[in-house]
């Protein structure tokens, strides 16, 4: 109880109020535009941590990086763009809500459920983070490859309603993540000479491309349609959270034990926490056929994730020292040089400043719905512009985040080429979203493939060989067959009423 009161008093203090909030600010100013990821946010922090005390240098990434996350919602449900990665598993859901007027009870769902999912992340970092960083330890290339591939079998099987065209879209995702040196063998791979190819493609003027270029293309080519009757209205964002609380909160429980599962995980992260919660609500939904058109189910689940994940890949990170994503990779950092060094004996030596540490993740949490509130009530009026004027600005606006993320012209030119690839991609009907989650997985699928072949001297029996990779295995395969034992059943039970009359 000393701790805690000791923790009290390092936290109320006016300059970590002040340093929280403005970190705040900066957090939801950074992840609303696009192509600046709370990554990004998160670094260009660090340098001012160095003049500040541990609490609230550490204070000001966790609020920094929670609105960040929140933040890229805003963009991605009304411009769809998403402003970050963790952000491009429901764009699309979103925008279609604001393509039907329902914007408020997207970005609605958006605030409240980041918040909820930030503090139910917070509580299991708060009270279960040795054991569960434990079990996250047990991880091995054996299990990240069978996580890399359930979470590409979701995008697929379970998170698309044409599984086909989704894996078209995954295939090409995949072969763009083959581009460059980043490979095992160091072998350079469909580079044609290029030297910008050699490090890849880079993944930010991508999604730029795939989501924003693509949508001007389009408004382009269809006369720069309406977006809807939203454009003349601003709404009320709180309307309708008591509804959604009541029927989606199985989705919400949902959608935090993903989130925190995975955020725990060293290297998954708030991306793939994101995109597995979306397919897995697809998949349990009671309507999956609303899916796609605008429905906030989805997003309700994912969002919960997302911002779980963001509080519980710091229990890998605090108790042993190995980052959860890169934000933590960048917080182990700061941690350091404030003398608060990761691992078991922080708990023992300094267990003040951790528990601050817990406080300052419920207040940025908490500061996020007022916040939140502002933010979109300020961003709502980009509905009220033109589409004819408002277009040309979104092309401004992407070309500024492709160059920022390359500090060169070749991030433009690759943003233009996605762009033009999302714009055919979606002429056919293929979904872009697939192909987001291949660039993004695809390194890690053949890292870990590879590395486990070595391991298992070429056997592929020692995918399965530890328990919860066996798991895993059975879990992915079963979902591969599911097709197969669906089809099976029809026939049967097709045969047995037939043989009933």
């Amino acid at each position: 109880m000393n701790a805690i009161g000791a923790a009290f008093e390092l936290v109320l203090q006016w300059n970590v109020f002040a340093t929280v909030l403005l970190a705040a600010l900066f957090g939801l100013t950074v992840g609303a535009i696009p192509g600046l990821t709370a990554t990004m946010a998160t670094a260009l922090l660090v340098p001012l941590t160095f003049f500040m005390d541990p609490v609230p240098a550490v204070g000001a990434i966790v609020a920094c990086a929670a609105m960040a996350i929140f933040a890229g919602d805003i963009p991605g449900t009304l411009l769809r763009i998403p402003g970050t990665p963790a952000s491009a598993a429901y764009t699309d859901e979103a925008y279609a809500m604001t393509r039907n007027g329902e914007a408020e009870t997207a970005l609605g769902a958006n605030l409240l459920f980041s918040a909820l999912g930030g503090l139910a992340g917070t509580a299991v970092l708060i009270f279960a983070a040795p054991a569960l960083a434990e079990v996250a330890l047990k991880f091995s290339s054996f299990e990240y490859f069978w996580m890399a591939l359930l979470g590409l079998t979701c995008a697929v099987f379970i998170g698309s309603a044409q599984p086909l065209r989704a894996f078209v879209s995954l295939f090409i995702g995949l072969a763009i993540a083959t581009i460059g040196l980043n490979n095992p063998a160091g072998v350079p791979r469909f580079t044609f000479g290029s030297t910008n190819l050699l490090a890849g493609i880079d993944f930010i003027p991508a999604m730029i491309g795939l989501f924003a270029v693509s949508e001007v293309l389009r408004s382009i080519a269809s006369g720069v349609p309406s977006i809807g009757r939203l454009q003349t209205s601003t709404g009320n964002i709180f309307k309708h959270w008591g509804g959604m609380v009541t029927t989606y909160w199985r989705q919400q429980l949902r959608g935090n034990a993903l989130g925190i599962a995975i955020g725990a995980l060293p290297g998954a992260g708030a991306d793939i926490a994101a995109w597995v919660a979306y397919a897995v609500s697809r998949k349990m939904s009671r309507t999956p056929e609303k899916f796609g058109t605008g429905h906030v189910e989805g997003i309700v689940e994912s969002t919960s994730a997302n911002n779980a994940a963001l509080a519980s890949a710091w229990i890998p990170a605090l108790v042993f020292g190995i980052p959860g994503d890169t934000i933590t990779a960048i917080v182990i950092g700061v941690l350091y040089v404030k003398g608060l060094n990761p691992g078991p004996t922080l708990f023992l030596f300094n267990p003040q400043s951790i528990y601050a540490v817990f406080i300052i993740f419920v207040l940025a949490n908490l500061v996020m719905i007022p916040l939140g509130w502002v933010t979109i009530k300020l961003a709502k009026r980009l509905l009220l512009v033109p589409r004819n004027i408002m277009m040309p600005v979104i092309l401004a606006f992407c070309i500024v985040g492709a160059f920022a993320s390359s500090n060169s012209s070749y991030g433009i030119i690759v943003m233009l080429a996605f762009g033009i690839l999302g714009f055919v991609m979606e002429e056919n009907r293929i979904p872009i979203a697939p192909c987001i989650l291949g660039i993004v997985i695809g390194p890690m699928l053949e890292e870990t493939f590879v590395t486990s072949m070595i391991k298992s001297d070429g056997s592929f029996l020692g995918f399965f060989e530890r328990p919860i990779a066996a798991g895993l295995g059975i879990v992915t395969v079963l979902i591969w067959l599911s097709p197969l034992i669906g089809m099976l059943m029809r026939r049967r039970n097709a045969g047995a009423s037939a043989s009933g009359q």
